[in-house]
């Protein structure tokens, strides 16, 4: 007998995101049990509502056996609970899918260190850029980076982990094979082949405004804690958020520009008591007593790669916006040469944040203290190092020794 079939059933049934754990418990995790019995023997359990059971028993075999056909012809795993591969994270929720459809690697699924890093769709190139960093900073040492396959902050992080050929989830709000989102395509094909892109929706189905909601908790549920980049007071990754503190894990914000709107919900996280992320420092420290044997290397990472990593990737996207410069034939004079080590500070740029802003006028060729700026500026010490990390991401400002800045 095919086990599996009979989950499919029970999550076409019950419909995804269903609170289940009384009733698979209930008939001793065995969802056959559950198929061969009467209405009136689910029903007087008081599990469930009489129209949840209405609809379960009216779910005819023909359709989860079409959903398996779909994805063994397709090369798609079907993890179920019955399944040694079958994430013990999840399994501790009330809500825990009841199937999974897995393109890759289904060994992921159980990665012990796992973390999720999620934000806007509609994100910045310096929020990009960051989620980029803090995503390759992860893989880098050996945590399995966990996101949506959204655009925005999602692509990032993913991009993040490839970069450094480390691990990365995808978890889709949509079934495997729907058309949807065409443009990140290629980066899903990619994840399917060095890590893993999992859904709990049958094979072609199309998302729907509740799907994603509920792919968040598989999001979180995966994962020892959530970062969350540049959110907007009424971002998705908010209830991811929500989600990981519901759920016992941990929550991460990088906080971001005060001004606009599109850091409000990461600054609400942040306010009501979710860890600031100013360095990679900030997430290693939090996992490294316990999960030593996992970390590969990170004595050798610098507390400010996130920075560096970020600078890289928002240097590099600028390039890309740049008409190819022409060749010079000549070469440089030695007045010339002589100039070009004389460091001139560049004007604001229009982007900056106002707190960046201010932090610029007190930083020149000469370094200075972090507590002179502080003390100079007025601004908290949490706004002046947060400032401070958009200056050098942007390549405007740079650390040197006893936490002293200077311009370049």
């Amino acid at each position: 007998m095919n086990n599996d079939l009979y989950w499919i059933w029970l999550s076409t049934g019950l419909g995804q995101g269903a609170v289940c754990r009384n009733l698979v418990t209930e008939f001793g995790w065995d969802p056959y049990l559950i198929y061969g019995s009467s209405f009136n023997e689910i029903f007087s359990l008081n599990l469930n509502t009489r129209r949840q059971v209405e609809k379960l028993k009216a779910t005819p075999l023909t359709v989860a056996e079409k959903y398996l056909e779909q994805a063994l012809e397709n090369g798609w795993k079907i993890i179920t609970p019955s399944s040694k591969y079958y994430p013990e994270r999840l399994l501790r929720l009330n809500d825990f899918p009841l199937v999974l459809y897995v393109k890759g690697d289904e060994k992921l699924l159980n990665s012990e260190l796992a973390l999720s890093v999620v934000g806007a769709r509609k994100a910045s190139d310096y929020g990009q850029a960051v989620a980029r960093a803090i995503s390759a900073s992860l893989a880098s040492v050996g945590f399995t980076v966990v996101s949506g396959g959204a655009l925005g902050i999602d692509s990032s992080a993913h991009k993040g982990a490839l970069d450094e050929n480390g691990k990365t989830v995808c978890v889709l709000g949509c079934g495997l094979g729907a058309k949807y989102l065409m443009e990140n395509q290629a980066l899903r094909d990619e994840i399917g082949e060095k890590g893993a892109v999992i859904t709990e929706f049958p094979p072609f189905q199309a998302p729907t405004r509740n799907s994603f909601p509920l792919r968040n908790r598989i999001i979180s549920g995966l994962s020892l804690g959530t970062v969350v980049v540049e959110a907007g007071e009424k971002s998705g990754s908010l209830i991811t958020a929500r989600l990981a503190g519901e759920q016992g894990r941990d929550v991460f914000a990088v906080p971001g520009d005060l001004v606009t709107t599109s850091y409000a919900g990461t600054h609400a996280l942040i306010r009501d008591g979710a860890k600031v992320v100013l360095s990679i420092g900030d997430i290693f420290e939090e996992y490294f007593d316990k999960y030593r044997h996992l970390f590969v290397n990170a004595e050798s990472v610098p507390d400010d790669d996130i920075v560096r990593r970020a600078q890289k990737y928002l240097n590099s996207k600028e390039n890309e916006k740049k008409e190819p410069s022409k060749k010079i034939l000549h070469s440089p004079t030695k007045k010339t040469a002589e100039k070009k080590k004389s460091v001139t500070k560049k004007e604001a740029p229009g982007y900056l944040t106002e707190n960046a802003r201010i932090i610029y006028e007190y930083i020149n060729e000469n370094p200075v203290h972090v507590d002179e700026i502080i003390n100079k500026s007025g601004l908290s010490t949490n706004n002046t190092l947060s400032a401070l990390t958009e200056l050098e991401i942007y390549g405007l400002v740079t650390q040197i020794s006893g936490r002293r800045y200077k311009i370049g």
